[in-house]
C-alpha cells in the first residue's frame, strides 16, 4: 500500500518533468501533429512508457511488490506496442499495420490456460480494437490523458479486489504518470500522446481487464470489459458508423470523433473533456461494481443502453460539411453567395479595389488621381495611353 503511494507519487513527478523536457527534442525533429489547428510535438507518450516501466521495474528489483511473470509480460508487450506507435508517429505507418502489430503483442500475454482457446482468441481481438480505439481519443487535448487516468484507477480497483498486487501497481503508476503528462496536455496542449503513448496506454488497460476477468463467468465478464471501456468503444463505433454513412473511408481521418461534435455542439475544449471524463468515469464505476458483485447485469445493460442513444444521438451532429458563410473570417458573403477572401488577409485589410466598379479597376492597374471635372489631368492622355 505504502509503496503503491509513493510508486503513484514519482511517477507523476517523474512524468510531469520528463513531458516537459521531451517537448524541445520533438519541435526540432518535427515530431508534431500537424492535424490540429498548430502543430503540436508527439513524444508526450515517451515519457509515459518510460516512467510506467520504471515504477514497475523498481517494485520489481527491491522486492517489496514484486511484478510477477504474468505482468511483466504485459509490460514488455505494452512497451513493444508502444515502440511501433513510436515508428508511427515518425513514419506514419497505416492504421492496418498498427492492428495486426498489436494484435500480435495481445496473442503473447492472453492467458490461454484460464480462458481457454475460444475465449483467449476473442480476448486477443478485443484487446487489438480496444487499443487502437484508444488511439483515436488522442483527437483533441486532454481527451485521451483524462480517459486514460479514470479507465487505469477503474481497472487497478478490479486488481486489487482480485489480490493482484503487481498488476495494480502498475495501473496506479500508469495514471499517476498520465496525470503528469495531463499538465502539459491540457488545453491549449503543449505536447500530445502522440501513437505511442495512446496505444502504450490503451494496451495496458485493456490487457490487464482481461487478465481480472480471466477465470470468471464469460457472459458477465463480456459486460464488464464493455462498461470498463465504454467510451472508446463508443468512440470508434461512433467513427466508423459516421464514415460509413457518409461513404467516406473508414480509416481515413476527419474532424468526426466524440469531441469533434461536442465542440460543434457549442461546448469548450475544456468543457468537452469535462463531459467525456464523466461519461467514461460513469461506465468505469459501474464497471467495477459489477466486477465486485455489487451491481448486477442490469446496470451493465444501461450503461450499453446509454452509450447507444448517445452514438445515435452524436450521428446526427454534422460534421463533413463546410462551416455556413460568416462563422468562418475567411469568407464574405455578397449578393452573389459567399466569397473566400485571399490568404494572408483580413476583411479589415481590404481597399477600395474589392468594390467592384470600372473605375477602381483602373486605378487598380494604374494608381493616377483621376481629374474631376474642370480640373487639368495631372498626366497627359498620350502617356496613360501609352502607359495602360
Amino acid at each position: 500500500m505504502l509503496y503503491g503511494i509513493a510508486a503513484a507519487t514519482a511517477s507523476f513527478l517523474l512524468a510531469a518533468l520528463l513531458t516537459a523536457l521531451l517537448r524541445a527534442p520533438a519541435l526540432r525533429l518535427a515530431l508534431v501533429d500537424r492535424r490540429r489547428q498548430r502543430p503540436v510535438p508527439l513524444l508526450g507518450g515517451v515519457a509515459v512508457v518510460l516512467v510506467t516501466g520504471l515504477a514497475a521495474w523498481a517494485g520489481d528489483w527491491t522486492g517489496v511488490v514484486p511484478v510477477g511473470s504474468v505482468v511483466g509480460r504485459l509490460l514488455v508487450a505494452g512497451t513493444a506496442v508502444g515502440a511501433l506507435g513510436l515508428a508511427a508517429d515518425v513514419w506514419r505507418l497505416r492504421r492496418r499495420w498498427l492492428l495486426v502489430g498489436t494484435a500480435v503483442a495481445a496473442a503473447c500475454v492472453v492467458p490461454y490456460g484460464v480462458t481457454g482457446p475460444v475465449a483467449g482468441a476473442l480476448a486477443v481481438a478485443w484487446i487489438a480494437l480496444v487499443t487502437v480505439a484508444f488511439r483515436g481519443l488522442d483527437h483533441a487535448d486532454g481527451v485521451a490523458g483524462t480517459v486514460g487516468v479514470v479507465t487505469a484507477f477503474g481497472v487497478g480497483a478490479c486488481a486489487a479486489a482480485e489480490l493482484m498486487d503487481g498488476l495494480a501497481v502498475l495501473l496506479s503508476a500508469l495514471a499517476a504518470a498520465l496525470t503528469g503528462f495531463l499538465l502539459h496536455n491540457w488545453h491549449p496542449a503543449r505536447i500530445a500522446l502522440g501513437a505511442c503513448g495512446s496505444l502504450f496506454a490503451g494496451f495496458l488497460l485493456a490487457g490487464a481487464a482481461v487478465f481480472t476477468r480471466a477465470g470468471h463467468e464469460p457472459g458477465a465478464g463480456v459486460g464488464v470489459l464493455f462498461a470498463l471501456t465504454a467510451l472508446a468503444s463508443a468512440d470508434a463505433v461512433l467513427v466508423l458508423l459516421s464514415r460509413r454513412l457518409a461513404g467516406r473511408p473508414p480509416l481515413r481521418g476527419g474532424p468526426d470523433h466524440l469531441a469533434h461534435r461536442l465542440r460543434r455542439l457549442g461546448l469548450t475544449p475544456q468543457g468537452a473533456v469535462v463531459v467525456l471524463g464523466a461519461a467514461s468515469f460513469s461506465g468505469v464505476l459501474v464497471g467495477v461494481l459489477a466486477h465486485t458483485g455489487l451491481a448486477g447485469g442490469t446496470a451493465v445493460l444501461w450503461v450499453a443502453g446509454v452509450t447507444a442513444v448517445g452514438v445515435l444521438g452524436l450521428l446526427r451532429v454534422r460534421v463533413y460539411e463546410p462551416r455556413r458563410a460568416g462563422t468562418d473570417p475567411r469568407t464574405r458573403t455578397s449578393l452573389h453567395g459567399p466569397r473566400a477572401e485571399p490568404q494572408g488577409r483580413s476583411p479589415e485589410s481590404r481597399d477600395v479595389t474589392d468594390v467592384p466598379s470600372r473605375a477602381s479597376s483602373r486605378a487598380a492597374i494604374f494608381p493616377v488621381r483621376q481629374a474631376r471635372r474642370g480640373e487639368k489631368a495631372q498626366v497627359s492622355a498620350s502617356l496613360r495611353v501609352r502607359n495602360g
